[in-house]
């Protein structure tokens, strides 16, 4: 396991690893950097440092995986209040809000930490908007399949329904993620994708809850991806009020990966906009 280089304290006590890479060039600010369902902070590991050659980067594993704790109870608001967390002690060093970058779930749970405290300055969320009622990410079926695999301990039959049927990946998609070094940490971290399925349908993660979003967001889509996630994009950017989307050709849910670069323009264009800093008015 990769030593974290600082240990942050949610408010139910449980210790957020964080790792920090990257140099912060002037007019910067830290950015954090949060993983989706199934993933910790090598997810990214191809964008990361490319990021990194201005910006400094603070990478988490979230509660439940990798150098992280975990609480004896579950929601989505404790994985707000994780984020918020981070953000909270980076600002206060900083001595001025910080930037957010999540993917898939790690979105959400960027987009729930900007409703609790100020210092959040930026959000940018890859695919993580809530699904509307009528396109859900998931079949009604699901949560019973995922648990009798849980139950008969094929995790690994758990991640590949996950990956097939919410993400959508194919067959080419799970031979090389099957391949990929990081496929046992994804395994290992597999119990906790029921619990995110679940926790995704509660009102605080909503459309209508994570649409008062105040401060500015970047929503990054990739044009392959599963109509699912672009109902999802589209219905979050008609209720933020400081909203932009970015779409990257030919990518699915893992332009991190596949289209680095295009993720990376996009992701420097919108952090580098300090017009947003001065004609926004307080929300």
């Amino acid at each position: 396991m990769t030593h974290p280089d600082r240990i942050v304290h949610s408010p139910d006590g449980t210790a957020i690893a964080v790792f920090v890479t990257g140099k912060a060039a002037a007019g910067t600010v830290p950015l954090v950097l949060v993983h989706g369902t199934t993933a910790d902070h090598l997810t990214f590991r191809v964008v990361g440092p490319m990021l990194g050659r201005r910006r400094r980067l603070h990478a988490i594993d979230r509660r439940g995986r990798g150098a992280s704790g975990d609480g004896p109870t579950y929601t989505i608001e404790r994985e707000f209040e994780d984020v918020a967390a981070v953000a909270e002690t980076l600002a206060a060093e900083a001595g001025e809000p910080v930037d957010v970058l999540g993917h898939s779930f790690g979105g959400r749970c960027a987009l729930g930490a900007a409703l609790r405290t100020s210092a959040i300055r930026r959000v940018i969320s890859y695919e993580g908007a809530p699904a509307p009622d009528d396109r859900p990410y998931q079949a009604a079926g699901l949560p019973d399949r995922l648990r009798a695999h849980l139950a008969g301990g094929d995790l690994e039959a758990v991640l590949e329904t996950f990956m097939r049927e919410v993400v959508g990946m194919g067959d080419d998609g799970m031979a090389k993620f099957r391949a990929d070094p990081v496929w046992p940490l994804r395994v290992a971290a597999s119990p906790t994708i029921l619990r995110e399925l679940e926790a995704e349908r509660a009102r605080v993660a909503s459309l209508e809850a994570l649409g008062g979003v105040g401060v500015p967001v970047l929503q990054i889509i990739g044009t392959e991806s599963v109509p699912a996630f672009h109902a999802a994009t589209e219905s979050l950017d008609e209720r933020l009020r400081h909203g932009t989307v970015a779409r990257i050709h030919g990518a699915a849910h893992a332009a991190h990966h596949t289209h680095p670069e295009a993720f990376l323009t996009a992701v420097e264009a919108f952090l580098d906009r300090d017009r947003f800093n001065a004609n926004i008015p307080p929300a």
